[in-house]
């Protein structure tokens, strides 16, 4: 199993010294991860044991919305990783923010920085560009609840988006990264704009078989067997079970888009149960709807552990609320591999007050 990586031990041995500030550029983050699909997917997988063993801590995620920017949003997510007294973990901050009108402009919707924390001194030792971690766990995720959910019934072959962006783009590298391959490829987005990019997107990189543009929801969905909602929806849009009647694992990645109409007829599996149901997503919605938890079936760890069994005769729909743990998993996986490699960009004299009394 891989293990999750942090700071190099060597950064903080004596604990007296305030440890080197770096910052890393996308660039370098981008050269790390990039065809490293599988061992990104071992890192998060190892992290949901962690997190399931209570070796986390994983409070909830604080929201900044603007009154005059209804559909913006920054979140922060602090989180702290693995490790006993300190030693052998990482704490830290994901501030990622989301402007949906970015789109129209060309640029993408989200973006994001991560502040790694030595926990021994609680000096920040790293500043990252993270749009890329964020979407690499968030990708990684998915990849390994496709795999997880899909054992026990005939492995899919046509493949479904319903959003077509970056977090589409990089699920897509994730899936075909960690062996899978398919028959069709089916593409729905309301922009008709991002649909056609897409589709191109795939075509150029070599994806098998054939793509699709698909002019409704309904349509991708029912000629799909896994599925993949990447979309911005706020609220549920789709509504009818009817459509899931082919038994389809469902990567519910935007939270928000399916009626808990749609949640009942279907097993249903998260990466954490308290983060999950809240702040209005689709699991949220269904427990205020039942007023009970008995919808879902357990964690994606669950599932990893053999602690519970997806059946095969349902919709089988993973709903992740996106840990800062994984981040932080991600982003020290990054680090020690910048830091391995020679290429650290060490801000020098970044923390100046270093004596109590001058």
């Amino acid at each position: 199993m891989t293990t999750v990586h942090t700071v190099p031990q060597t950064a903080r041995a004596d604990t007296r010294m305030v440890p080197s500030f770096a910052v890393i550029p996308g660039d370098q983050v981008k050269e790390v991860l990039q065809g490293r699909e599988k061992t990104v997917v071992e890192v998060v997988e190892a992290t949901y044991r962690l997190h399931g063993a209570g070796r986390t801590v994983n409070p909830p995620s604080s929201f900044l919305r603007f009154p005059d920017r209804p559909t913006a949003r920054i979140i922060a997510l602090p989180a702290s990783l693995g490790g006993e007294g300190g030693e052998g973990g990482v704490d830290g901050l994901k501030w990622i923010s989301s402007c949906p009108a970015n789109v129209a402009s060309g640029i993408p919707r989200a973006s994001a920085v991560l502040i790694l924390n030595d926990p021994v001194t609680g000096y920040p030792f790293a500043c990252m560009e993270s749009s890329i971690i964020s979407a690499a766990r968030t990708a990684a995720s998915a990849a390994s609840a496709a795999d997880r959910l899909s054992r026990g019934r005939p492995r899919p072959t046509r493949l479904g988006f319903v959003g077509a962006g970056l977090i589409a783009r990089y699920i897509h590298t994730y899936l075909e990264g960690t062996g899978w391959s398919f028959d069709a490829i089916g593409v729905h987005d309301l922009s008709p704009d991002s649909a056609a990019g897409f589709r191109t997107y795939l075509e150029q990189s070599g994806a098998v078989g054939r793509v699709t543009v698909h002019g409704s929801a309904e349509e991708l969905i029912r000629l799909s067997d896994l599925i993949v909602f990447a979309t911005v929806a706020d609220r549920p849009h789709i509504t009818e079970p009817s459509w899931f009647r082919h038994n389809p694992v469902v990567l519910h990645v935007s939270l928000r888009d399916l009626a808990p109409e749609v949640l009942l007829g279907a097993t249903n599996v998260v990466d954490d149960i308290d983060h999950c149901l809240r702040a209005a997503t689709s699991p949220h919605l269904t427990e205020r709807l039942t007023g009970n938890r008995d919808f879902l079936l357990g964690t994606l760890d669950d599932v990893m552990a053999g602690r519970v069994t997806v059946p095969a005769d349902r919709p089988a729909v993973f709903s992740p609320f996106g840990l800062g743990v994984l981040d932080l998993a991600v982003g020290g996986y990054v680090y020690d591999e910048v830091a391995r490699s020679g290429g650290l960009q060490v801000i020098d004299h970044f923390f100046h007050e270093l004596s109590r009394h001058g």
